[in-house]
């Protein structure tokens, strides 16, 4: 397996040095050390894509195109499905929307990234779910009351970490002759995600959750809708041709909503990191997530955020409620002291965290007041027991 790309030691507030607990991989994954190799590689062939015949733009046309094969087997694209290179898991999402037939309903759940509950325009929202059976069956429910185009759903969560049933989900979804889109953000550098397996339609990720750099996400999915829907971005690319007097001929396939020069290196980045994430052995996490867990359960006036049973499956996030303590002030003391870096807030899915931080403080204390933000702590390749023994220790002091 790759290796991680670390800042290693990190100067503490009273002069020590420690090696940095990055435990906040769930916001932004470190670069893996093949991402940077095969970006590396590629720098000094830098050339345009898909616009000119020398040699350099001939290379970096045929390693974009092998990239964009790389994601297609990497999440399971079945003939006829389609891969578009786009900036992240928000801007995949927005393109979908936009790419959903007018008149199409779409329905979430309250539990979602705001990646995707705010791109659809004409939407119906479920509660959030307390198991993955009463989301199957919450699904079955609305569904057979009120027909929808699309089921839009995380595969994980980026508050709690636990999984959801996407393959069951589409099951149902395509018994009411409904499409399925899956939010891999999270999922998708913890676990496959596999279009084919799951049943989905569609899948969008980002790069740099992925252990790639900032800047690239996928949509990959059922072409038809992407085909027939007006292009993302008007511009060169999309465009197959354009007339004297600008009556103008889309182009099919990922072109029509990659107008404009694409982000090669995104590509590039992302590609490698499927490969590498392919060959990656992830059972390590598991023992770390129960370690955490545990650990945090027997401090006081610290209480974990779950949506799902305590046994669900998870990926490695975990999100808690800290009572008395300024979340903020919290976070600084980690990083300042203790050389851990943790995230604190809504986490960009407000109704579920602050629905999850009232839960929580009546748990352990019903009548202390609700504190405005939650702690996560999240990790994966690179995170060792050390590092989560260190903010255990952190939090107890």
């Amino acid at each position: 397996m790759s290796t991680i790309l670390s800042p290693g030691d990190v100067k503490l507030r009273d002069g020590r040095s420690v090696d940095f607990a990055n435990l906040d991989i769930a916001a932004t994954a470190p670069c893996l050390r093949a991402v940077a190799d095969a970006v590396a590689e590629l720098l000094p062939f830098y050339g345009s894509v898909h616009r000119g015949a020398g040699a350099l733009s001939e290379r970096c046309t045929r390693e974009y195109e092998q990239a964009r094969e790389t994601v297609a087997d990497f999440v399971g694209c079945r003939d006829g499905d389609t891969v578009v290179f786009t900036r992240n898991t928000t801007d995949a999402l927005n393109l979908l929307a936009r790419a959903v037939p007018e008149g199409t309903t779409v329905l979430t759940f309250d539990g979602e990234h705001h990646a995707n509950l705010l791109p659809w325009q004409q939407s119906l929202h479920l509660d959030a779910p307390r198991s993955p059976q009463e989301a199957v069956e919450s699904l079955e429910w609305a569904l057979r009351r009120q027909p929808c185009g699309l089921v839009s759903v995380t595969a994980a969560s980026n508050v709690t970490g636990e999984v959801w049933p996407v393959a069951a989900l589409a099951e149902v979804a395509h018994r009411y002759g409904a499409r399925l889109a899956v939010d891999a953000a999270q999922l998708a550098p913890h676990a496959p995600v596999d279009l084919t397996a799951l049943g989905a339609d569609y899948v969008a990720f980002s790069g740099h959750k992925l252990y790639a750099p900032f800047g690239a996400g996928v949509l990959a999915g059922r072409a038809d809708w992407l085909d027939a829907a007006e292009p993302y971005l008007a511009g060169g690319g999309a465009s197959a041709s354009v007339g004297d007097d600008l009556d103008v001929r889309w182009a099919t396939g990922p072109a029509r909503h990659e107008a404009g020069t694409p982000n090669l290196l995104g590509a590039v980045a992302i590609a490698a990191a499927c490969r590498a994430l392919a060959a990656a052995d992830h059972s390590a996490e598991r023992a770390l997530v129960a370690r955490l867990r545990a650990g945090l359960a027997r401090l006081p006036h610290v209480e974990e955020l779950r949506l799902f049973e305590a046994d669900a499956e998870r990926v490695g996030i975990v999100s808690f409620a800290v009572l008395g303590e300024d979340p903020g002030a919290l976070a600084t003391t980690l990083g300042r002291d203790h050389g851990i870096g943790v995230r604190t807030g809504l986490f960009c899915a407000h109704p579920l965290t602050r629905r999850l931080l009232s839960e929580a403080t009546a748990r352990i204390a019903p009548s202390a007041p609700v504190p405005p933000q939650a702690v996560r702590a999240s990790f994966g390749l690179g995170t060792t027991e050390a590092h989560i023994d260190r903010l255990l220790e952190a939090l107890r002091r």
